[in-house]
């Protein structure tokens, strides 16, 4: 039985509404370990619920025979270039296989740091100012404009990978050099003294805020997965009031990409209190100890229950028509 409710979710009860799906993971880019973990724990949660669910390394199998092999619907576990940028999402809308997340235009969008960017500015959601940067010869013009210190990132990657916060001129074309190592523009950004936040989007709700604390110079690959230092509050502001605007911010930045199912909203938070949207997660980490798991169980959301609602999303409007025979119930 399938039922649709107030806001995005469209709710499933009965395992054998999802059909035979595939947990698509692993691939090629950076963030193929932890993709690994990701869909292996996903997987985990979706078959101890009677979910008919196989997983399916890119890097082993091809996506062309999803279709031969029965799939009804695929479970996005793809991290980072090839799995968050819209490319899978194109293949399995041509495939006419539907999936979970947010839909092709929204996932390019939210990958390439500089089109978010342009689309926050665009639609007054606030966001650390930053130049592009197409080679070493615009360090001036970054320092020129953003001064030090300043963030310099990939355009297209996750997990904090090729990011360096840079403090002094000499160090400026390093950090620019292998950012751009990972493809071109990358992208200069105004630093912010304060700290980061993150809030997960489940089907049209904001979850909890999540303040992080670490010791490195900022929240990075290391302080992701490896360090123990590392320190997560949730709800992650005090003040029910200023909580209410990060959920509305993350909401806000969501709607501007087009995004939709889920995902995760970060940001930094400066001085004055109020949060900037760093980047919007269209895929984040779905290991038990990740962000949005974490957000999910402050809701007493159970990580099964938050892989069963994130599968929900692959029945959204905008991918198919939901099958003659099922039932959808009214608000």
């Amino acid at each position: 039985m399938i039922a649709l409710s107030h806001d995005e979710r469209i709710a499933v009860s009965d395992a054998t509404d999802f059909g035979r799906v595939a947990v698509v993971y692993g691939g090629f880019s950076s963030e193929r370990e932890i993709s690994l973990r990701t869909g292996k724990s996903v997987l985990g949660a979706l078959n101890a619920r009677g979910v008919d669910a196989y997983g399916w390394d890119t890097a082993k199998h091809n996506l062309a025979d999803l279709g031969a092999k029965g799939f009804d619907r695929v479970w996005i576990a793809l991290h980072g270039p090839g799995g968050e940028d819209g490319a899978i999402q194109g293949v399995l809308e041509w495939m006419n296989i539907p999936y979970t997340g947010s839909g092709l235009l929204a996932s390019a969008l939210a990958m390439d740091k500089i089109a978010s960017k342009r689309m926050f500015t665009i639609e007054g959601i606030p966001t650390p100012n930053y130049v592009v940067i197409n080679d070493r010869a615009d360090a001036n013009h970054a320092e020129a404009e953003l001064g030090f210190p300043m963030i310099i990132k990939p355009a297209q990657q996750g997990s904090s990978v090729g990011i360096d916060v840079v403090a002094r001129t000499e160090d400026l074309k390093g950090a620019i050099e292998t950012a751009l190592s990972f493809g071109k523009p990358a992208l200069a950004e105004k630093y912010v003294n304060g700290f980061e936040s993150t809030v997960a989007v489940l089907q049209g709700e904001a979850l909890a805020s999540i303040r992080i604390e670490t010791p490195r110079k900022f929240y990075d690959y290391s302080a992701k997965y490896e360090s123990e230092q590392t320190q997560y509050y949730c709800p992650g502001i005090d003040d029910p009031m200023l909580e209410r605007v990060y959920q509305d911010s993350a909401i806000s930045a969501f709607s501007a990409l087009g995004c939709s199912g889920w995902g995760r909203v970060d940001f930094m938070t400066g001085s004055d209190g109020y949060p900037q949207v760093i980047e919007i997660n269209t895929v984040p980490g779905m290991t038990t100890s990740s962000l949005v798991p974490m957000a999910a169980k402050a809701r007493d959301i159970s990580f099964s229950e938050l892989c069963w609602r994130v599968l929900e999303t692959s029945f959204s409007a905008n991918q198919e028509s939901l099958n003659e025979g099922v039932s959808v119930n009214g608000p």
